[in-house]
């Protein structure tokens, strides 16, 4: 079934022909990376920011860059089963899960965090890839579910139905305990608990980033000046720093959480109905591709749910979008998700090299993260051959260096091996990324995630 395209507004199927295929289209974008809306790029100092989840505490925010659809209804869970590629069969209230998306042929369309807070009330939560994805599918179903969007302020502001903060760190807990005032239940990873905070009912999903415990706390939007009165005043205690957006934008790369790889929908015929669903005021319409690794076939962008680590939450006791390609990818894996730490020396002389000489040297790397587009695809190189693709990288100042998420074919995937990412866009167009020359750039595997393995224990 087709859904109409909205009035008046280009479709994504229309936007990619005329741009001559999905490639040239996204290739020819000069959105950059995505910036994290309201919240300040630091509010004290970027690095600070980045060590207090690491050795104090951190309040991330969450409130204003994740998208969040609601869905109810007796068949929410139901519908939500026949698109995810874990199971649902076990899923009470109040607890959270990870759902994972794929396109029927097993390519990964993206991920998000479903709450259950009612019987009949689903929360989804994250980047809008998977939101999007599933609100069509909602649509187009004809179960008893609704899908109403709640979308992030990159894109609109006002209100929203809750605000969202994270606290992280070895002095997590015993923060939330103080600033609950003895009202924090135990609560068990992954499930959501209820307790007070000045005075308001609150809740929070239990889960960790970067090897550490956190709480994910929510609550109505009207009351959260108040709850981030209450974090500010008892953090001075346990050293808590808020993250700004320059910080927010590295936990990724050392928690081993892929965020926004591109969305497997340009390619097939099975997708048309899709492309033709969304518009132009989708990101999926206007967002840009770049890096080093140069392709004309858009699926060699793509990744699978099980090179990316979700191989434990593909059940196929189930019938879900992809069930059958995703049985191939699992007998027979390609590539392997891993950490790259790329060589100070090497990042340092490209730095300087594009500073002291614009017109030759190598493409300018922002600190603490080097991005130039929405997707990054940066080819990774064992001599003459292409061994894998770096995906997500950032300058770590937990690691002190630069580090990136990638896949790695799986004969290159031992930690110690070394291999050489190639750094720039060559002949690139877009406006963003400047003229330079494109560097080799040493690296060394290292697992992923990066913070519980070498980090925190300090060797790999």
């Amino acid at each position: 079934m087709n859904i109409a395209p909205s009035v008046g507004l280009k479709n994504l199927e229309s936007i990619v022909n005329d741009a001559g295929g999905p490639v040239k289209l996204l290739r020819g974008s000069n959105i950059g990376p995505y910036t994290f809306p309201v919240i300040p790029p630091e509010f004290t100092n970027w690095r600070d920011e980045v060590r207090s989840w690491k050795d104090s505490v951190a309040l991330l925010e969450l409130s204003y860059h994740m998208t969040e659809l609601h869905l109810r209804g007796p068949d929410a869970v139901k519908f939500l089963s026949t698109l995810a590629t874990n199971k649902f069969d076990s899923f009470p209230v109040l607890r959270g899960k990870q759902l994972v998306l794929a396109g029927h042929d097993g390519y990964m369309i993206g991920d998000a965090i479903v709450f259950r807070e009612e019987e009949e009330f689903l929360r989804i939560v994250g980047a809008p890839f998977a939101n999007d994805w599933v609100q069509y599918n909602a649509e187009i179903s004809g179960m008893n579910v609704t899908a109403v969007r709640d979308d992030n302020f990159s894109i609109r502001s006002g209100t929203r139905d809750v605000f969202r903060i994270q606290i992280q760190g070895p002095n997590a807990l015993p923060l939330v305990r103080e600033v609950s005032d003895g009202t924090l239940p135990d609560i068990k990873f992954f499930n959501i608990g209820e307790f007070q905070i000045a005075g308001h009912a609150v809740r929070a999903l239990r889960h960790g980033m970067a090897g550490e415990p956190g709480y994910e706390i929510y609550g109505p939007w009207d009351i959260q000046h108040e709850i981030r009165a209450a974090f500010a005043e008892v953090g001075q205690k346990y050293g808590m720093r808020k993250i700004g957006a320059m910080a927010y934008s590295t936990t990724a790369q050392e928690s081993g959480w892929m965020p926004m790889p591109l969305p497997a929908i340009y390619h097939s015929a099975e997708m048309k109905p899709y492309r033709e669903w969304l518009n132009q005021y989708f990101l999926e319409s206007v967002a840009s591709l770049g890096g080093s690794f140069l392709s004309d076939k858009i699926e060699d962008y793509y990744v699978d749910p099980v090179e990316v680590g979700y191989k434990s939450l593909i059940d196929f006791n189930h019938d879900f979008i992809g069930k059958e390609a995703l049985r191939e990818r699992v007998a027979n894996p390609k590539r392997k998700k891993v950490t790259l730490e790329w060589n100070n020396d090497d990042v340092m002389a490209c730095m300087n090299s594009s500073l002291i000489d614009p017109d030759n040297g190598g493409m300018f790397m922002k600190l603490p993260n080097p991005m130039y587009a929405t997707f990054q695809s940066d080819a990774i190189m064992k001599g003459d051959k292409r061994v894998g693709i770096s995906q997500w990288l950032a300058y770590s100042a937990n690691a002190n260096r630069v580090i990136s998420l990638s896949l790695v074919d799986i004969e290159h995937a031992e930690p110690g091996t070394e291999v050489t990412v190639l750094w720039g866009e060559p002949n690139s167009q877009r406006l963003p990324v400047g003229t330079h020359q494109l560097r080799e750039i040493r690296a060394k595997v290292a697992p992923a995630p990066y913070f519980e393995k070498v980090i925190k224990t300090g060797q790999q």
